[in-house]
């Protein structure tokens, strides 16, 4: 059984968890919590480090991710970025007692498996030392997007019932059509499509982001 800090007055203290995407370390998020106003705490982790020595595939991912996260005891409010979305899409669905919300951006909720198989294919042409940024070798980066191929969450995402933002950029096209499936068969889900913005959101249009991240987040 979770125990549930709280503070003095009773409030119960809310922890927030920014999780980046393959490519993305955990500084990728900087200049968007930087942007926020409202004091939040705040934690992003590094999501490769968290495997360890483990095989670098998704299954093990998600095991140390929510190995993470049970051991923070308080509500948690997940925002995560493509990989960093599926996770915490995968847990919200695991753990939903757990999750006060969840923000989901440019993130799919069903792999599609020819797009994967083609950005695999163009990983493996790529030198190595492209991958750097990716914290991980180019080896285990491959490796975990082929163990990637089976997600599908289409058929558990009524058990989500907490408050869900869903944002994309306009220009991400891979994952556009994702983001309004995921608004439409989520009960409690919204919708921003934030305008001359690509993929990597947090990037590209932190200013914007972090604007939309307190909107959501304040009562």
């Amino acid at each position: 059984m979770v125990v549930i800090k709280k503070e003095n007055n009773g409030n119960i203290i809310m922890e927030y968890i920014f999780i980046h995407g393959l490519g993305q370390n955990s500084s990728s998020w900087n200049e968007t919590i930087s942007n926020i106003k409202n004091n939040k705490k705040i934690s992003c982790p590094e999501l490769f480090s968290l495997f360890k020595e483990k095989d670098k595939n998704y299954d093990n991912l998600y095991s140390s991710f929510v190995e993470y996260c049970n051991n923070i005891n308080n509500k948690l409010n997940l925002c995560g970025l493509s990989l960093g979305g599926i996770l915490a899409l995968n847990y919200a669905i695991d753990f939903p007692d757990k999750i006060e919300s969840l923000v989901l951006i440019g993130t799919q909720y069903k792999i599609p498996k020819i797009i994967f198989n083609i950005q695999t294919s163009i990983f493996k042409l790529l030198p190595n030392s492209l991958f750097k940024n990716f914290g991980l070798h180019k080896k285990d980066v491959i490796q975990l997007a082929n163990s990637m191929k089976n997600i599908d969450f289409s058929n558990k995402l009524e058990k989500i019932k907490c408050p869900v933002l869903i944002i994309c950029g306009s220009k991400d096209n891979l994952n556009i059509k994702s983001a309004k499936y995921l608004y439409k068969n989520i009960e409690n889900a919204k919708l921003k499509i934030i305008e001359n913005t690509g993929h990597v959101v947090n990037e590209k249009n932190p200013k914007i982001l972090a604007s939309e991240l307190e909107l959501f987040y304040t009562p």
